[in-house]
């Protein structure tokens, strides 16, 4: 008997068919053949190759740092929960590396960019500093933000550290990266002998953050329950799912964790609108692609909902869909980063300017 089952690249099209035929696509703006700049929804692929702005073209280097913030000694995620999973090991102390563009002026207040999963893709990121924060092309041109790339606290999903941090529905991450991570980078003392003066700017539009699966979802909860902490948010395959821990205290208000953001609850569309600048992606081949909406675990189906919320509500957006390709696909972000990072600091002005 033939077997009646399409194979795997069928079955994505045809979900992602589904999708589009669903409340979720119904709202969402026709996509567009990829375009480096612009608002809206936009697709690329299959081919992929890594832009010239996130290789080494030789340009003048910043200074890279790294140390290390001991879990016991933070009074927010200090390692012992009582979600946690026993099982799933955590770590004494996460890493923290600091990247300071060359263009960067000593005293001046810096822009940041807090990056979830660290180093992830930081040797990208330094690279588009590098070129794009001295581009002769001022639509291209970045501002010399700080790269702050924060090691998460261990082990993933539901009952780690990791899952504590970036999968909570709360504004827990965000009071941990402004009341500890960046305090503790400004007081290290190798910083302070390079930099004697360096300044992080407060101003909510000069903070970013940015993170994939679950570290994307990370970003977007910053911004989300503290829009006066940062405001523009990169999220790449984003973990739009139900993966708050069970026993967290937020499942009282967010039963559903991730997912409440675009599906039941329907948090983007019916809370009142915030000050945010938002890009997100998902790959044709995300995780569980073909689940059920019941599963309340489709990256798919989560990322195409949390799409058309945004446009349904007047987001500043930008939504890439990557064909072709899976979960924080190192080719779709060589492709993508640097527009991604020119278009998320695109209107952005120092507070000294404004």
């Amino acid at each position: 008997m033939p077997n009646s089952t399409p194979p795997r690249s069928m079955r994505g099209l045809l979900g992602l068919a589904l999708l589009l035929l669903s409340a979720a696509g119904a709202t969402a703006q026709e996509k567009q053949p990829y375009a480096r700049t612009g608002n809206g929804d936009f697709v690329i692929g299959p081919e992929y190759q890594i832009d010239p702005d996130l290789t080494d073209q030789g340009n003048p280097k910043g200074k890279l740092f790294e140390f290390s913030m001991p879990l016991a000694e933070s009074e927010i995620f200090d390692g012992t929960d009582e979600t946690l999973d026993p099982s799933k090991p955590v770590r004494t102390e996460r890493k923290i590396w600091v990247y300071i563009p060359a263009a960067y002026v000593d005293g001046t207040e810096a822009p940041l960019l807090v990056m979830h999963d660290g180093p992830s893709n930081l040797e990208l990121v330094r690279n588009a500093l590098d070129n794009l924060t001295i581009s002769e092309d001022p639509e291209r041109r970045l501002p010399a933000f700080i790269a702050i790339s924060v090691q998460n606290g261990g082990d993933d999903s539901k009952g780690s550290q990791r899952g504590l941090e970036y999968d909570t529905m709360s504004d827990r991450l965000a009071r941990f990266v402004n009341d500890e991570v960046l305090p503790a980078v400004l007081e290290q003392e190798s910083i302070r002998e390079a930099y004697p003066n360096l300044k992080l700017t407060s101003d909510p539009w000069g903070r970013a953050a940015m993170g994939c699966s679950s570290g994307g979802a990370a970003a977007l909860s910053m911004g989300w329950f503290r829009p006066d902490l940062f405001r523009r948010l990169i999220t790449y395959s984003g973990t739009f799912v139900d993966q708050q821990d069970d026993d967290a205290a937020e499942e009282a208000d967010f039963p559903l964790g991730a997912w409440e953001y675009h599906s039941s609850m329907k948090l983007i569309e019916t809370s009142e609108k915030k000050p945010l600048r938002i890009f997100t992606h998902v790959a044709e081949f995300d995780l569980r692609p073909d689940d059920p909406e019941e599963t309340y675990h489709n990256w798919v189906m989560a990322n195409e909902r949390t799409a058309a919320a945004l446009a349904a509500k007047g987001y500043d957006y930008r939504y890439v869909f990557s064909r072709e390709s899976r979960h924080c696909d190192g080719r779709v972000f060589q492709t993508t980063l640097a527009d991604t990072l020119v278009w998320m600091w695109a209107d952005y002005e120092t507070a000294a300017t404004r």
